[in-house]
């Protein structure tokens, strides 16, 4: 049966340095370390997997009997060295590491591991002109607290927290699995080393109780959709101590009934009458801080695009402020009186035949439309 590489499993290159080596091993085996995977059967083959490639890739000598030989070089059943015995001849200490990542040396000291918080995410919906102009919002969010009966313990008024008699404290217990010896988190007591046989009425033995906070979220002027504001401190509560996680407030931007935003500029469509188009003029033009005043050029044509300097959304990391710019959309009039189209039949029969081109798309579309059929 075929070995994953070491080198593979740690997720680096072979030409990767000690350092590196080190530094990928310590992230994985803070992902996959049985006390942040409880039960999770998966998360404890792949913390053995990498568990032993480190065992070999941070050894020089094995190292270079790997390197050479592959797993045959470092296999104890068909070399004389092998492990050596066990990890103790790999020449590193896996407790020296872990003490280092969860607060604990690698023996039967007594000790309670603190984590510190996760992270939580609180989606904000907010409109156009608010995320335009920045603003102060007050959220509300759900929390923990200690419980004001045990203060925090999670024992019964009167009564304390045993020692947990399985792991004396430590909150791990030592199993040995071939020539492996892991630390796993004691069954007994979930790793706490404490085991609270009268639990408080009021918390349950949690030491915290559900309850609710409100906090402040300032959003700077320019924020864009899916931008997230992060408030430190506010997320999850560590535990024993360790510090709380932080709380994302991811910011949604909700849609704008005239304007539709392209980063810093906006775009809107603007209905122009044919008359308007034709011989120009000057339109009011609606922005987010009010009316602005807009000039036609004579002729102009649908769908042409005309730009406000300066009239879109402040940069979130500067003062640039973007543009607006202004889709023309010509409106045909309807339910024209027989006046009107008494005027407009005068208007085209005047315009028939003219050498001046006065229907520049019309004229191009025909020339091509000759050439199609001649």
């Amino acid at each position: 049966m075929s070995q994953k590489d070491f080198y593979e499993t740690l997720g680096v290159s072979k030409g990767a340095s000690e350092d590196e080596i080190k530094k990928a091993y310590r992230k994985l085996a803070m992902k996959y370390h049985p006390d942040r995977n409880p039960d999770n059967k998966e998360a404890e083959e792949k913390f053995k997997e990498i568990q032993k490639a480190y065992a070999i890739l941070s050894d020089p000598q094995q190292k270079a009997q790997y390197d050479q030989f592959g797993h045959a070089g470092v296999d104890p059943n068909q070399m004389g060295g092998g492990f050596g015995g066990g990890f103790g001849g790999a020449g590193f200490d896996f407790g020296d590491i872990f003490s280092q990542m969860f607060g604990g040396a690698g023996g039967g000291a007594s000790r309670e591991r603190a984590f510190q918080g996760a992270d939580l995410r609180y989606d904000l919906h907010i409109t156009l002109e608010e995320a335009a102009a920045g603003l102060k919002k007050h959220i509300t969010i759900p929390t923990h607290e200690e419980c004001d009966v045990c203060h925090g313990s999670g024992a019964k008024a009167g009564t304390s927290p045993e020692t947990c008699s399985t792991c004396r404290g430590s909150g791990t217990i030592n199993v040995r699995q071939a020539i492996f010896q892991l630390q796993q988190t004691c069954p007994n007591c979930h790793g706490s080393g404490k085991i609270i046989k009268d639990p408080c009425l009021k918390c349950r033995g949690a030491g915290q109780v559900k309850t609710s906070k409100t906090l402040e979220v300032a959003i700077p002027a320019g924020i864009d959709n899916g931008q997230a504001i992060r408030l430190s401190g506010q997320g999850e509560p560590g535990t024993r101590g360790a510090p709380a996680g932080d709380l994302l407030v991811y910011i949604f931007i909700r849609k704008h009934a005239i304007f539709e935003r392209d980063g810093r500029d906006l775009h809107c469509e603007l209905p122009i009458s044919f008359t308007v188009a034709a011989l120009g003029g000057e339109v009011e033009v609606p922005t987010l801080n009010g009316k602005a005043k807009m000039t036609i050029p004579p002729g102009t044509q649908n769908g042409k695009q005309l730009r406000l300097r300066g009239k879109g959304v402040v940069s979130l990391r500067g003062s640039a402020q973007g543009d607006l710019y202004c889709h023309i959309s010509v409106e045909t009039p309807l339910n024209l009186t027989d006046r009107q189209k008494e005027i407009l039949m005068e208007f085209e029969k005047i315009s028939t035949g003219m050498d001046r081109p006065q229907n520049p798309h019309q004229r191009s579309f025909m020339d091509k439309l000759r050439d199609l059929f001649d």
